[in-house]
């Protein structure tokens, strides 16, 4: 064993630990082993004769026996020297304990840093955002000091679920800005994720809604788990070192206080930070607002001014015309005034009014205000119908299980009309069309459309419109009709975008194979906000040019067409403009339709002007049953 132990009539390395004083140490060691019951022996104060490891009775071994075992152990230096070789010397181990030490701990304070700091707004996301002072993380520590030892950890577990938690809350923020310009509301927004599972699933498949979900699920479970063990692991760091620990703590303390009182700021705000404190302060008083919502949305429902009066009262000024109510998806007022697509808007809207004027046709244009935007059509459509701000899924809930009087229903009411709705998006079973006072229903699956889907947009635009007309509007014969049709062509996320085809020759639909193919696909579309926006105006010119196209092609004189945009598009397209307007016209070919509007103050043509007049989305039902038919009862 030569380099590690002397051989027999070698002399001993000056300073080194010598075969004897080895076997001493070995010795020493395996003793206190056997009293402690690990070497055969029973331990001191337990009793009885056990079968299993380390219960075995008998005498306890003899210091000589010990010295035995230990010279034998020693004779094997290829064991010992083994065993050496693989732990390392003592002061690399050490080293090594210190290294992984240190670096759990700076790992625990980054993790928790970056939870404490993350901005639950998108457009905060910068480097400058982690560069702050967190209260929290300060009070956390502070905490985490005068905890009683047999609770710190405990507690430390709890607190760090409880920032992973808020953190869960900031990532739903991030996403709901990022769509629906707002926060996530914690009491009435949860069935809104089965609503963005239903979309990928529409867009991706069945695939890759679950593989979004799984990732959801992956994401905050892994954020509970590193959060909880981050702090664990800074108390476990602050309890073995309080007295640094203590001094830290106070000069973080200071800081933040100058912080505060010189006002000092960075790119992403005060210096001195109190996010998450800001955070769930405005989180309780939204959760006190969403639970008395339900008591303040009954109260409002109860009052229908239209819910009495007689149905041979009602839309007297209408009989006899067909009435056309038409949603085109996203269709905000970004199209019409920002720089970079209102020009292009612009001038279709010119041309088509032109176009229009041509066929005898005139127009009025206004301002909505929607209650949504980004998403949520299903809620602004019923707010327009009903008269009633329908802002979150409760409210929409209530709505369709009351018997509210919708402008859609009261055309039904005085049975002077055929009331029927399209609505090419509608994949599933939609008991709300009875709601709505729909004889008949025209879904995604009974268009009879036989081409590609366009994104989410299962129909083009235009062949809905031709639908419509083959299977309804264009029959000989019939009585007048009120239609609720919904074009979706120019819903998120514009990709690909469809382009006008010759109306005779839609057929099944086949036609816009071809158009798929030539079209631009999602991955090509969202690597910039420029080309983002660019096929989101694109979207709105084909949606309005199939509009008045079907309108020049198919309309007469008892036509009356009411089209508006439901909310406006993500806030990529917008620029953030917290702006919720969408333009709502009216077009009809019988001057005394225009007439009985002209009271309303709105601009001449199928553009609105600016300063025309903006109504909450809530208010149309009832201005227009006033406009056509007598006062309410």
């Amino acid at each position: 064993m030569a380099g590690d132990f002397p051989t027999a009539g070698e002399a001993e390395p000056a300073g080194a630990p010598g075969r004897t004083g080895m076997r001493a140490r070995l010795a020493r060691g395996l003793a206190l082993a056997a009293k402690a019951g690990l070497l055969g022996g029973r331990a001191p104060g337990r009793r009885g004769s056990g079968t299993g490891a380390g219960w075995t009775d008998g005498p306890q071994p003899r210091p000589q026996d010990t010295a035995t075992t230990a010279d034998r152990l020693v004779g094997r230096g290829h064991i010992v020297r083994g065993l050496a070789a693989l732990a390392g010397p003592p002061g690399r181990r050490t080293r090594i304990a210190r290294s992984v030490a240190m670096g759990s701990g700076v790992l625990a304070v980054a993790v928790l840093l970056v939870a404490l700091l993350l901005p639950n707004l998108p457009d905060r996301l910068t480097p400058a955002a982690f560069v702050r002072l967190p209260a929290e993380g300060i009070l956390l520590a502070a905490v985490l000091l005068v905890l009683p030892p047999r609770a710190r950890r405990a507690g430390a577990a709890a607190f760090g679920l409880l920032i992973g938690l808020i953190t869960l809350l900031k990532c739903l923020d991030i996403g709901f800005y990022s769509v629906l310009y707002r926060p996530f509301d914690p009491v009435l927004d949860w069935g809104l994720l089965g609503n963005a599972a239903d979309y990928l699933r529409e867009t991706s498949g069945r695939a890759g809604e679950l593989l979004a979900i799984t990732g959801a699920v992956l994401l905050a479970v892994t954020v509970l788990a590193l959060t909880a063990g981050a702090t664990v692991r800074l108390a476990t760091l602050m309890a073995r070192h309080r007295a640094r620990s203590v001094h830290v703590v106070l000069v973080l303390s200071t800081a933040w206080i100058t912080c505060v009182v010189l006002g000092l700021q960075t790119g992403a705000g005060p210096l001195a930070s109190t996010l998450d404190a800001g955070l769930l302060g405005q989180r309780a008083k939204q959760v006190r607002v969403s639970l008395a919502d339900a008591r303040l949305f009954q109260r409002q429902a109860s009052h229908d001014a239209f819910a009495h009066t007689p149905s041979d009262q009602l839309l007297t000024g209408l009989r006899g015309k067909d009435v056309l109510f038409t949603f085109v998806e996203s269709y905000g007022r970004s199209a019409i005034e920002d720089p970079a697509m209102g020009p292009r808007i612009g001038t279709v809207l010119k041309e088509s009014d032109d176009a229009l004027k041509a066929a005898g046709f005139r127009a009025r244009s206004g301002w909505l205000r929607s209650p949504v935007t980004g998403g949520g059509s299903w809620l602004a459509h019923s707010t327009f119908l009903s008269g009633l701000w329908i802002s979150n899924q409760q409210r929409f809930r209530s709505l369709t299980s009351s018997d509210r009087t919708t402008l859609t229903g009261a055309f039904r009411r005085t049975g002077a009309w055929r009331t029927v709705g399209v609505v090419p998006g509608v994949l599933v079973a939609w008991p709300e069309g009875r709601f709505f006072g729909l004889d008949h229903v025209y879904d995604g699956h009974h268009l009879d459309y036989h081409g590609p889907a366009f994104g989410w947009s299962q129909v083009p635009d235009q062949f809905t419109l031709q639908t419509f007309q083959r299977r309804e509007f264009g029959k000989r014969g019939r009585g007048p009709l009120m239609a609720e049709i919904i074009l979706t062509s120019s819903h998120y996320p514009w990709a690909p975008v469809p382009r006008m085809a010759d109306w005779a020759k839609l057929g099944d639909g086949s036609v816009f194979r071809q158009v798929r193919r030539e079209g631009k696909s999602q991955e090509e579309v969202w690597k910039n906000a420029e080309s983002v926006r660019t096929e989101y105006r694109t979207s709105i010119e084909y949606s309005l040019n199939s509009l008045v196209g079907f309108l020049r092609r198919y309309g007469n004189d008892n036509t009356v067409l009411v089209f508006l945009g439901d909310h406006q598009p993500v806030p990529t397209v917008t620029g953030n403009s917290p702006r919720k307007d969408v333009p709502v016209t009216v077009v009809a070919r019988d001057p005394k339709v225009l007439d009985r509007i002209s009271g309303w103050g709105w601009t001449e043509g199928l553009k609105p002007a600016a300063n025309a007049p903006i109504w909450p989305m809530d208010g149309f039902r009832d201005r227009f049953l006033k406009a056509f038919g007598p006062q309410p009862g």
